[in-house]
């Protein structure tokens, strides 16, 4: 059986931020897996 791409999409699990773990506010033409906090502490090394 066949499902929609809507419905595909809809039903992926959310991202989590592997640094810490928090739920990371996905961004329709970003790849990065890290939560903005994560990322600017790694900016900030």
């Amino acid at each position: 059986m066949l499902i929609s791409p809507v419905e595909f999409f809809r039903t992926l699990p959310k991202k989590v931020c592997p640094e810490c773990g928090q739920q990371v506010h996905e961004q329709a033409e970003s790849y990065f897996l890290e939560c903005d906090r994560c990322l600017s502490k790694k900016m900030e090394e």
